[in-house]
């Protein structure tokens, strides 16, 4: 029996599971940060961590690991993985590879090796791969080189808006309410004139304030909503043109927490769809209902030379026990 090691690094938590090759799930670890942009140090804290509490779990050792894949928040250039090269070759295993976790995001999201994921959570990204095996990341670096979006971005246009309707600039909003009070400051003047004497980063949460305000009907909730939408499916256009999908048959894998879980109105997935149609007429839109952890471990599975069908994938998804 051969068994495969998969992980997945995120911002707020890195989860680590291992699998046979039948897809029967043996053992899962976790642990915190695993995106070395953001604590570097903290990063292989949360690495060791989770493999080592997956391995001890499932009672191997680490050279009965067939393959491993490491997908991984902030692997995005050659600088990035000449940091994490060594970091993964500290943790002592026989055959391993690591990737930017929009891959296992997408792996995990369809039944087949190729397609374009977008994720939507603290921040945006999106990538895809052709059926030829071509590969194209667009967008994932921020505000300042394109990107429009996630928790953050969204929290600060919140913030934005209620300023604009303070000053008149903008019309009136129920986020002028909701963010003062989830905040804790009792008028937008009070809050205005603390944040302008004292710096203070925003929770990246206010952006569910978003959702809520835009189910109640609010215009301006539901306008950034679905400008949301669109900047994410110009970023799968222009990743379908890319990879020249405009004629296949494929899935757009949507991934990421304000995706997953925020969108429940589903504002933003019409913004997104109504660009992808115009590319690909041929592409369905699909939600991430699986832990992009799973993809990892198709991924090495695949990297070995198995040939992952959807039974292995369904029961990789059944049998998953992070929630």
């Amino acid at each position: 029996m051969k068994y495969y090691l998969g992980v997945d690094a995120g911002g707020s938590k890195t989860y680590a599971m291992i699998a046979s090759e039948q897809g029967q799930v043996i053992a899962v670890g976790r642990g915190g940060n695993g995106n070395h942009q953001k604590n570097c140090e903290q990063a292989e804290e949360s690495l060791q961590q989770a493999v080592s509490e997956a391995v001890m779990a499932s009672g191997l050792t680490r050279d009965q690991l067939e393959y491993s894949w490491f997908g991984m928040a902030g692997a995005d250039r050659e600088a990035d993985f000449r940091i994490l090269r060594p970091i993964i070759s500290r943790l002592s295993l026989p055959r391993t590879e690591i990737s930017c976790d929009t891959w296992n995001a997408l792996r995990s999201g369809t039944g087949e090796n190729y397609g374009v994921v977008l994720i939507c959570g603290s921040g945006v990204n999106c990538a895809g791969k052709n059926p030829l095996g071509v590969m194209h990341q667009c967008g994932g670096f921020g505000y300042r080189f394109g990107d429009f979006g996630g928790g953050y971005d969204l929290s600060m246009e919140v913030f934005r808006s209620v300023m604009r309707a303070h000053d008149g600039r903008a019309g009136k909003t129920v986020l002028t309410e909701r963010l003062t009070r989830r905040l804790g400051y009792s008028s937008v003047t009070e809050l205005r004139e603390e944040y302008l004497d004292h710096y203070r980063e925003l929770p990246a949460d206010i952006a569910e304030l978003l959702f809520q305000a835009a189910e109640d009907g609010d215009q301006v909730a539901t306008e950034l909503l679905i400008r949301q939408g669109d900047e994410l499916g110009l970023a799968a256009a222009a990743t379908i043109r890319q990879l020249a999908m405009e004629k296949d048959t494929f899935d757009v894998v949507l991934a990421g927490s304000l995706l997953t879980k925020g969108d429940r109105s589903g504002i933003i997935k019409r913004a997104i769809e109504q660009r992808v149609k115009q590319s690909a007429p041929g592409a369905t839109l699909r939600i991430l209902n699986r832990e992009p952890v799973v993809g990892s471990v198709v991924l090495a599975m695949e990297s070995s030379g198995m040939d992952v069908n959807h039974e292995i994938l369904d029961r990789l998804s059944l049998e998953q026990v992070i929630k």
